[in-house]
């Protein structure tokens, strides 16, 4: 299964609370549950610095990639950045 990295940044006046913040998860998660069965979440983490959250993804299929980025981007309001990541031991073995 090949392993994405998505970086994202919420817009601001995507929420008008901290609060309402879980409901704008709730809508993306749903979102992609329904519309991208083949995408698994790994982890997310809140983090301090240039982007709000880390999420680590895995499917087979990037076109589904592709569009839970979009519901990310519309539904919770974020930009984001994505990138495919190789495990490091198997990028070593390529070498």
């Amino acid at each position: 299964m090949a392993v994405y990295v998505v970086l994202s940044r919420v817009t601001p006046g995507a929420f008008r609370e901290p609060g309402d913040f879980r409901k704008v998860v709730e809508t993306v998660v749903e979102r992609i549950r329904e519309d991208c069965p083949d995408i698994t979440f790994k982890d997310s983490y809140a983090t301090l610095g240039r982007f709000d959250f880390v999420d680590i993804i895995e499917s087979d299929d990037p076109e589904q990639v592709k569009k839970a980025i979009m519901i990310m981007r519309a539904c919770g309001q974020s930009e984001t950045e994505t990138l495919v990541a190789t495990p490091f031991q198997e990028f070593l073995a390529r070498l």
